[in-house]
């Protein structure tokens, strides 16, 4: 979860686009959780690969965890030099049985695998696989070649960015390989490399299915994802206990966060309001407000707003970041 997240901006000017709220949780923990629900032994470790976020990020990470009962390790890759390279900066975690996620997307699957295999790698069907890595697959579902981006048709089975590994020393040794030995792709280290590498030395790597693949590019991107998870999760007790709704009506699914206040609203279907957020006098769909926000006297559709922001106006779609102060007469 390196990258800057500039095509989420201005969100991303102040969070890391993995900490960004969907239906209430920030995508890295509802990625982090469901990986862990589809495995049964027990998780000792979760790496965090990141960018220079703070210390304030750093506690949050190790938080999510802890919350798991796992002990939690940040490691930073200083320079964008790949994916490959991003994983190598945590070498010292590559041990054992390990898993690999991109903590850009979420996904709709039963992640439950034969932990005996060497390696296991999900994929989905794609219109356009030339911006993504992908697989061919011999009849048994064992995977027979990578390419990272193929400029002519090769497969249109996109790796999703997550990966299992029954011996993650082999994946350490494979990216040692790959970095000392400069063999870069489009000028970066690329991780479909390090694996082309360990399938010519004999590992075996089964592709996994997902049901649904949801990116968390673009603010666009964003609320649909909202929208998935909403309804994924419309029957899990959603809204807050601890929220205040006053004259209002929420049309489901949507998240209310705690000692939030919906006061003479309309909100929904496919909101999610963070906590001690106050939205009064508005109607609201498809949208994510953040948390301590307040919204007054609007009509918003397709909008995201950041932390700690005041809007207050009329009709409109809204894109705006935390600590924003915007009034539309």
């Amino acid at each position: 979860m390196a990258g800057k997240g500039t095509r989420l901006r201005p969100h991303t000017l102040t969070v890391p686009k993995p900490l960004i709220p969907v239906a209430g949780k920030p995508i890295i923990q509802r990625l982090v959780e469901d990986l862990a629900a589809s495995y049964d032994g027990a998780i000792e470790e979760i790496a965090f690969i990141i960018g220079d976020f703070g210390p304030e990020v750093e506690r949050e990470l190790m938080h999510i965890a802890e919350s798991l009962g796992a002990r939690g390790k940040i490691y930073q890759q200083e320079k964008a030099l790949g994916v490959g390279h991003a994983i190598y900066c945590a070498w010292e975690s590559l041990n054992g049985p390990c898993m690999i996620a991109f903590a850009d997307t979420l996904f709709k699957a039963d992640f439950a695998f034969d932990t005996a295999e060497d390696g296991m790698i999900w994929v989905q069907k794609v219109k356009d696989p030339s911006g993504f890595g992908v697989v061919k697959l011999d009849p048994k579902g064992y995977i027979i070649e990578f390419v990272e981006k193929p400029s002519t048709f090769v497969s249109d089975l996109a790796i999703v960015g997550i990966y299992y590994f029954r011996e993650g020393e082999k994946l350490r040794s494979a990216l040692h390989h790959v970095i000392t030995n400069e063999i870069k792709e489009k000028n970066e280290y690329q991780l479909t490399t390090a694996l082309e590498h360990l399938k010519n030395d004999g590992m075996r790597f089964r592709a996994g299915t997902i049901d649904e693949w949801l990116d968390c590019g673009n603010k666009d991107a964003i609320l649909f994802s909202n929208e998935r998870m909403l309804e994924f999760h419309r029957h899990s007790g959603l809204v807050s206990e601890k929220a205040s709704i006053e004259n209002s009506v929420i049309i489901p699914p949507c998240f209310i966060g705690e000692h939030a206040v919906i006061r003479n609203a309309v909100v929904g279907p496919y909101v999610s309001v963070g906590n001690n957020s106050v939205v009064e006098n508005t109607v609201i769909n498809n949208s994510i407000i953040q948390n301590k926000s307040q919204i007054k006297n609007a009509l918003l559709e397709n909008s995201m707003v950041g932390n700690a922001s005041k809007f207050t106006g009329s009709k409109d779609e809204l894109n705006i970041g935390d600590y924003s102060n915007l009034s539309k007469r």
